[in-house]
């Protein structure tokens, strides 16, 4: 886990990433980091370069438990999202599973490679084990803010990896974009899928019903839940959730 002063390099390295690099209107240009009211509350993984003069963060991840997120008022994503479904799971209570929000997902460009993909999710698994997490989700960005762009891929996740019903939350109605698309839709392969799609959906990821226009991000967000017990049973030992 990071320490403050990582934590604060992430938050650069977020900065740099979305910012400067994919034109979001977030954060705060005179300091050179995208923070927001969650940051301080969370936890933060970092992969850092120790072969480099100065150590630099390179890749980071956003986490924030249910037992926080209760105590802080709730998560990011509700902000997006009826996150009724999740909540209805009663997970987080006593010794009982919980959720967890994976969030702010970003690696510096020039170590955009699977090395580092896979440091970043080998510390998910340990950190799903440390604390009894049963679903994970967050939201997952297309670039720009056109979803008649992306209507083939929304179309895609929608048919093909819709949540079941106790799962599937749904785009807030101001914010909801359908995406189950229409009788025009043409490339139906998922080949033009984000790299991080791709690999939510290959450890059994699922999305939420309509998509998300973040403005301040410059992008379209979707929604994806994963079952933890299902990435356990098919990639347990490639992540390092079992012996």
């Amino acid at each position: 886990m990071a320490n403050a002063s990582e934590i604060d390099e992430a938050l650069g390295l977020r900065f740099r990433v979305f910012c400067e690099e994919r034109g979001a209107h977030a954060g705060r240009p005179a300091s050179g980091i995208e923070e927001d009211a969650y940051d301080r509350d969370c936890d933060h993984l970092i992969v850092v370069d120790h072969g480099r003069a100065g150590r630099p963060v390179v890749g980071t991840y956003r986490l924030l438990r249910e037992e926080i997120a209760d105590r802080i008022g709730g998560f990011y994503s509700a902000g997006e999202y009826d996150l009724a479904p999740l909540a209805a799971l009663g997970r987080g209570r006593g010794n009982a599973p919980q959720l967890l929000e994976l969030g702010r997902s970003c690696v510096d460009a020039e170590y955009r490679t699977n090395a580092t993909i896979t440091l970043l999710w080998r510390a998910i698994a340990l950190y799903l084990q440390r604390h009894r997490v049963g679903f994970m989700f967050g939201c997952v960005s297309f670039a720009g803010t056109d979803p008649t762009a992306i209507r083939d891929e929304l179309a895609y996740l929608h048919r093909f990896h819709l949540a079941p019903l106790e799962l599937r939350v749904r785009a807030l109605p101001r914010h909801h974009v359908e995406m189950a698309g229409g009788p025009d839709i043409g490339d139906l392969s998922g080949r033009r899928l984000p790299p991080l799609v791709k690999a939510y959906l290959r450890v059994g990821a699922k999305v939420g019903d309509g998509a998300f226009v973040d403005r301040a991000f410059n992008t379209v967000d979707v929604f994806m839940v994963m079952p933890v017990e299902r990435i356990v049973g098919r990639y347990g030992r490639r992540f390092g959730l079992v012996a």
